[in-house]
C-alpha cells in the first residue's frame, strides 16, 4: 500500500489494462504528449504511442460517434473529456447511440465505452467547468455512473469500467482528484453497486456523494465529541445503486438525509428518498430529508460559489435537525 492521488490511481489502472489489452485506446483534448488537463494520461503516450492516445479536436461529438462505432466492432475505447461539461456536445449519439445499441441489437452488440471527465464546483471555475450532470445519465437505461471519493476506489472502480462490457460515466470531483490514499500496488477490482460504509453510527444514516464525503465526515467526527453518532455511505456507484446497504443502515437508525452537491429536482436524494419509502417506511422514525446545492448557474465569485453548495457547517444543522424531527 502506498500513498498516492485519486488520479494516479486511475492511472495505474489505465496502464495496467492498456499494458494486458491492446484493443484499450484513450482519445481527447490534449491527453497524448501533454499527458492530460489532470494528468489522467502523463507518461502513457511514451509507452503506447499516438495510435493509442490519440489527441483531438474540439469536436465531442465527432469523437464521441468515432468511439461508439469502434466500441461496437471490439475495441475499448476510452473518452476523456477533461471537463465533464464539454460531454453535453456529444448527448445526441450517447442518448440515442450509446445507450441503445446493446437493446436495439439483441445484445449482438456490446458497448466497452469508457466515459471520464472531472465533475463539480470549485476553484471559481463558473458555469461552463462545474457541471456534475450524473442525475442525467442516472436517469437514461444503459449507463454505468461511478463516482469515486477515494483513491483506492477510483483504481478499482476504474478497472472495472474498463472491463464492463456496458458504457460507463466516470467522474472524478475536482476538489477530490489530487487527495491522497493508501492504495495497492497491485491491480484489483470493486464491483459496481456495493456500496462503502464510511463511517459507522447509529443516530442517523448520511448518504453523502463526491465531494460531499469529507465534508460528511468531517461534520460527523464533530458531532462524536458530543455523543452523537451518525452513519455515513458512500454509493461509489450510482448506477447501479446500492439500495439494500442504505435500507440496512436506515433500519438500524430510523433517520436519513442525503447531501449531494447537484440540484434538488429529480435528482439522486429524491430517487433514493422515494426508494427508502417504499421499502423502508416503517423503518423511519422521521421524514427523508436532503441537502443539495442551491439551484442556480454556479457563480464565479469565490464566496458565492462557496455559498451555493452544502459545507460542514450546513451538513451539521441539516443532521441535527433530522435528529430533532
Amino acid at each position: 500500500m502506498r500513498e498516492i492521488t485519486l488520479i494516479e490511481a486511475t492511472r495505474e489502472a489505465l496502464d495496467h489494462a492498456m499494458a494486458q489489452d491492446p484493443t484499450i485506446f484513450v482519445v481527447g483534448e490534449g491527453i497524448g504528449a501533454r499527458g492530460g488537463n489532470f494528468t489522467t494520461t502523463l507518461g502513457l503516450y511514451e509507452k503506447y504511442g499516438p495510435e493509442r492516445l490519440r489527441d483531438t479536436p474540439i469536436s465531442e461529438r465527432g469523437f464521441v460517434g468515432m468511439c461508439t462505432g469502434a466500441a461496437m466492432t471490439g475495441t475499448r475505447p476510452v473518452v476523456d473529456f477533461m471537463f465533464l461539461d464539454f460531454i453535453l456536445d456529444a448527448m445526441g449519439e450517447l442518448i440515442n447511440q450509446v445507450s441503445k445499441i446493446q437493446y436495439m441489437s439483441s445484445g449482438r452488440l456490446k458497448m466497452p465505452l469508457l466515459l471520464r471527465g472531472c465533475i463539480g464546483i470549485g476553484g471559481s471555475a463558473a458555469t461552463h467547468h462545474s457541471g456534475s450532470y450524473y442525475p442525467i445519465f442516472v436517469h437514461i437505461p444503459g449507463f454505468r455512473v461511478a463516482l469515486p471519493t477515494t483513491a483506492y476506489d477510483a483504481k478499482g472502480l476504474f478497472a472495472t469500467a474498463l472491463r464492463s462490457d456496458d458504457p460507463v460515466l466516470f467522474l472524478e470531483h475536482k476538489s477530490l482528484i489530487f487527495k491522497k490514499g493508501a492504495v495497492p500496488a497491485d491491480d484489483y477490482t470493486i464491483p459496481f453497486g456495493q456500496a462503502r460504509i464510511a463511517r459507522a453510527g447509529e443516530a442517523a444514516t448520511v448518504v453523502a456523494l463526491g465531494s460531499m464525503v469529507d465534508r460528511t465526515l468531517s461534520t460527523c467526527d464533530r458531532l462524536a465529541q458530543e455523543g452523537v453518532s451518525v452513519e455515513v455511505i458512500d454509493p461509489r456507484t450510482l448506477a447501479p445503486l446500492d439500495i439494500a446497504t442504505i435500507l440496512e443502515s436506515v433500519h438500524k437508525t430510523g433517520r436519513l438525509l442525503v447531501v449531494d452537491e447537484t440540484f434538488a429536482p429529480c435528482g439522486i436524494g429524491a430517487e433514493i428518498a422515494a426508494q427508502v419509502m417504499a421499502q423502508g417506511f416503517d423503518d423511519l422514525d422521521a421524514p427523508v430529508q436532503r441537502l443539495n446545492g442551491i439551484h442556480t448557474p454556479t457563480p464565479y465569485s469565490p464566496p458565492l460559489e462557496g455559498a451555493s453548495v452544502p459545507n460542514p457547517q450546513s451538513i451539521e444543522q441539516a443532521i441535527r435537525d433530522l435528529l430533532a424531527e
